[in-house]
């Protein structure tokens, strides 16, 4: 009991030197913009990756993972001076990525057909694996208990469920519609319980408990009244962003249809509040400490900041062009950095 006590202690302390970053990628400015929640300012740019598509923090906070689709490869940023370190080759074009919870492997969602989640040792810095999988893939996350990796295709319409521990696909759960961005709940015990998907042409999203593999719930998100639907440049995709917050109390979810975020509380998904954040909102993104909504508004060329609490944007923040997928964490910054 002492050594797991130790464990979650040393699991959840702050990393040594770090900071809490966001990190916003331009899906047509070739470059990631770094933001600093504290202040909410653009504090660095990666650069020198033309077509940057998904961005993922190693747990140590040393390493960001961009997913490179011009060069077919992973591309390695050290934290600290946000250059370029390694060019890690794909079996093909990539989209997504996830890291394990240990760190020491990169799950890489390879869209080039005939699809695969390509994994990435850490140690060695190389593709040890193509895993086979229904159809080209899209997005990959893994499970908040680490467990799994859900990988999502879009031609498939399916959810390939890998288990981490021997990466081979441990089920698969075809849907109506192409898969689009996930999110999870947990069980009391850590584990999880349901796959929160948004879905192609559908303005919602769908819980799919994970121990049945069935679908047990749909949401459509509200229309205001008297707002026109937006529908150019959808993609096929009317709602793509999902967030919880780290207490799993609050969801979050996009409308592309009429450029807003809608909040819901869990697990009874009761709606709070429609937020409008601007044209084409996309990924969504919560720091560490739960405070604030990241959200992507590509047609706005910015990151739009919603507080979690009082549900009310608190300012915008001017990025790259067409910003897209997003993440944060904590980043190694500088030794001086508490």
């Amino acid at each position: 009991m002492k050594k797991v006590l130790l464990a979650l202690l040393i699991a959840s302390a702050p990393l040594w030197g770090a900071a809490a970053r966001v990190l916003q990628t331009n899906a047509a400015g070739d470059n990631i913009h770094v933001i600093d929640p504290a202040t909410n300012k653009v504090v660095g740019v990666i650069s020198d990756i033309e077509v940057p598509h998904g961005v993922a923090i190693s747990p140590d906070g040393a390493n960001i993972y961009i997913t490179d689709e011009s060069l077919s490869a992973l591309d390695v940023v050290d934290a600290k001076t946000l250059k370029v370190t390694k060019r890690i080759p794909l079996s093909g074009r990539p989209n997504n990525l996830d890291v394990s919870k240990d760190g020491k492997k990169v799950y890489v969602a390879i869209r080039e057909a005939p699809g695969a989640l390509d994994v990435v040792d850490v140690a060695s810095m190389t593709k040890v694996k193509s895993i086979a999988v229904k159809g080209t893939i899209h997005n990959v996350y893994v499970t908040p208990d680490g467990k799994y990796a859900a990988a999502g295709s879009i031609d498939a319409k399916t959810i390939n469920v890998i288990d981490t521990a021997t990466d081979t696909v441990a089920w698969a759960l075809p849907m109506e519609s192409g898969i689009r961005p996930m999110a999870f709940t947990r069980n009391a015990d850590g584990s999880t319980k349901e796959i929160i998907v948004q879905l192609s042409d559908f303005h919602g999203f769908v819980l799919v408990d994970f121990a049945s593999r069935k679908e047990v719930r749909r949401v459509t998100l509200p229309e205001p009244k008297g707002h026109e639907r937006e529908t150019e440049g959808l993609q096929g995709s009317p709602s793509h962003g999902l967030a919880i917050t780290p207490d799993g109390k609050l969801l979050w979810a996009t409308s592309k249809y009429y450029d807003y975020v809608a909040a819901y509380s869990l697990p009874d998904l009761k709606l709070l509040k429609v937020v409008d954040v601007g044209l084409h909102p996309e990924w969504l993104t919560i720091p560490p400490d739960g405070k604030s909504l990241y959200v992507a508004v590509a047609g706005r060329d910015a990151t739009v900041v919603v507080d979690n609490k009082s549900l009310q944007v608190v300012t915008t923040i001017q990025v790259g062009a067409v910003p897209k997928r997003n993440t944060s964490g904590m980043l190694k910054t500088d030794p001086e950095t508490r």
